[in-house]
């Protein structure tokens, strides 16, 4: 995945992956900062069960704010 360009988010380098998905580094191409980005699987995303878990995690994230984190990158939800 690195170089693709998912909306306005290009992957720059793989920070992490767990049960739900892989958390990327990218570049906000639009505010020009660096954010994580977390990708699900389709069979993940596909699970509205996990993906109700998820969509919470990331609210919990985005509530963070501390100068060793990345800001969190805003929901996206392939329709394929």
């Amino acid at each position: 995945m690195i170089g693709t360009t998912l909306l306005h988010y290009r992957i720059v380098r793989a920070i992490g992956h767990g049960g739900t998905g892989e958390v990327h580094a990218a570049e906000d191409l639009k505010r020009r900062r660096l954010v994580a980005l977390k990708t699900l699987p389709l069979q993940v995303a596909a699970d509205p069960d996990r993906l109700h878990r998820f969509q919470r995690e990331a609210q919990a994230v985005a509530a963070l704010n501390h100068p060793t984190r990345l800001p969190t990158a805003s929901g996206w939800r392939s329709t394929r």
